[in-house]
């Protein structure tokens, strides 16, 4: 591929303005509450979530943050969740992998809406699944009280984080918290289920009722400090385990703690020095089509991200709709399953048409995974599927028990799994690939993402039907040009719903990249996998 190519080109285009505008949008999260809230902050002596982040992380090393997207425009009626009120990603401390939540209390005093709740179990999960170290640096005013029943009382909800902390407890996976700021209520218990717990003199406090509350249940005047501050708790009632000056100290004895954490036992994922692609990673931008309906070659874009540019497929010139490969990305052994997106043709010389899965590519991808559990390698999805064929023809060459295998055999998988949706992820084939349904260990976008049931204009098409044929039978059968402002109306809106956005909003992905960063996030993922335990695989639970 050469950037004198003029589809090159324009494609690149697209998708730097793409990467561009994902950019601003986050200039703005990071901000969280705003510049006012941040001055406020630092005028209290406390540093931001972000600050403690990178006080805490070792320099120069990649922190992959999730959730950045959490709460996209939603709760305006709210003033808004920049970031689910919650900064949340993994990170190096001393060299070793850990999982970071820090409560941002900028976004209202860090108080927990839906989002905030969704976040933090996603992150616990991550750390569960992986066994990394999780480190807490809590701030937060506790549930936010006009959304309560959307956070506390239900099985997902806030209750679960500690039962998570006492789950992680038992499961080894050290677990450190830092009261940095307030912790009210149901809050204190997080802290205080971990492992260890830091409290920061003159701004962080922890109590099970603060002191309005104590006057109106009891009577009792007691200020802020005496009742939860850091000398009570480090002196007198024993809650916490080291009192802390300042943020800044408080951060350092929590890499100090780290340092001395022993080593982990690995999974054994298969991993060799790493090789730089020979084709040119920074081509990944004009690779991708400006308009997501055009065929293009899949292998092009994985051959910028794997080791040497090189793959070995399985089964090359069968099912060609699904690439199934060996590779190595950043030294580490993977399976890649890709949806092709060229137009090409079967064994009996049928066209098949890029993007979607027949039975050959099913049987085909099933028969990969297994192969790939049994010889312990973790699995990537590339995901820009529009679903499996349909068709009298597909329905009876079986399509569904073909389709049904490869579902089972991911839905079975034991090895990590990594997903990445670089363009379509529709329907059945969401599932078939790995979408967030079948436990991806991460799973993330790039700015060209699509994900829902179906395209928009199908959708719509379909929705807009039913809708004209209501209304027929009201005898209210409206003209072709408001049926067609009907179907435009529908199409935008669905298409607003289908966004990567949309998705990472609510956490359906867990970050939205550059594609340009797809190797280093594989890398690191299996890096964090390599921490936990892979259970053996049982391929008698899929017929084959």
């Amino acid at each position: 591929m050469h950037k004198t190519n003029i589809d090159f080109n324009i494609n690149e285009d697209a998708m730097l303005l793409k990467i561009s505008e994902m950019n601003r949008r986050l200039e703005k999260i990071i901000l969280g509450g705003g510049k006012a809230k941040i001055a406020r902050q630092h005028e209290e002596g406390k540093m931001t979530a972000r600050e403690r982040i990178q006080a805490l992380l070792d320099k120069d090393r990649y922190f992959f943050e999730i959730g950045a997207f959490a709460g996209y425009e939603m709760y305006e009626e709210h003033g808004g969740c920049p970031a689910g009120g919650v900064i949340a990603g993994m990170g190096y401390v001393e060299g070793r992998l850990c999982m970071i939540v820090a409560n941002d209390a900028t976004v209202k005093a860090g108080a927990w809406f839906p989002i905030t709740g969704k976040k933090n179990l996603r992150a616990q999960e991550i750390a569960m699944e992986n066994q990394i170290p999780i480190i807490y640096l809590v701030d937060s005013a506790g549930v936010y009280l006009p959304m309560q029943d959307e956070i506390f009382p239900d099985k997902e909800h806030f209750g679960r984080i500690f039962r998570n902390n006492a789950k992680m407890s038992s499961m080894g996976i050290p677990q450190i918290a830092a009261i940095m700021g307030s912790c009210v209520a149901g809050g204190a218990y997080l802290p205080i289920m971990s492992d260890e717990a830091l409290i920061v003199e003159g701004t962080g406090s922890i109590f099970l009722a603060g002191p309005y509350l104590v006057k109106a249940a009891i009577g009792e005047a007691v200020d802020q400090e005496t009742l939860g501050g850091a000398a009570t708790h480090c002196e007198i009632s024993g809650v916490t385990d080291y009192k802390m000056p300042d943020d800044a100290t408080c951060l350092a004895t929590i890499r100090n703690l780290v340092s001395k954490m022993g080593a982990f036992n690995k999974a054994g994922f298969d991993k060799v020095a790493p090789k730089s692609p020979k084709l040119n990673l920074a081509e990944l931008p004009g690779l991708y089509p400006e308009n997501g309906t055009k065929p293009y070659d899949m292998l092009e874009i994985l051959k910028r991200i794997v080791d040497d540019s090189e793959l070995t497929e399985y089964k090359k010139d069968y099912g060609k709709t699904i690439i199934c490969a060996y590779a190595r990305i950043d030294g580490w052994a993977v399976g890649i399953v890709a949806n092709q997106r060229m137009v090409t043709k079967n064994a009996a010389g049928e066209m098949q048409f890029g993007g979607v899965i027949y039975s050959d590519s099913a049987d085909k991808a099933t028969r990969f995974i297994m192969n790939c559990n049994q010889k312990k390698i973790p699995l990537v999805f590339v995901h820009d599927v529009t679903g499996f064929m349909v068709g009298k023809r597909s329905e009876h060459g079986g399509i569904i028990k073909d389709g049904a295998k490869m579902v089972n055999a991911v839905a079975n998988s034991t090895v990590p799994k990594f997903t990445v949706v670089i363009g379509n992820s529709f329907g059945a084939g969401n599932y078939a690939m790995c979408g967030k349904a079948y436990d991806p260990r991460l799973i993330v976008a790039w700015p060209t993402a699509k994900i829902a049931v179906m395209g928009g204009t199908q959708a719509a098409k379909v929705l807009t039907q039913i809708q004209v044929s209501a209304l027929k039978k009201k005898g209210a059968a409206p003209d072709p040009e408001s049926e067609q402002q009907l179907f435009e109306k529908i199409r935008h809106r669905y298409d607003q719903q289908t966004t990567p956005y949309y998705a990472a909003a609510r956490l359906w992905v867990d970050a939205i990249i550059d594609p340009r960063e797809t190797r280093r996030f594989i890398s690191l993922g299996i890096e964090m996998a390599d921490h936990g335990i892979v259970e053996k695989f049982n391929p008698g639970v899929i017929q084959t």
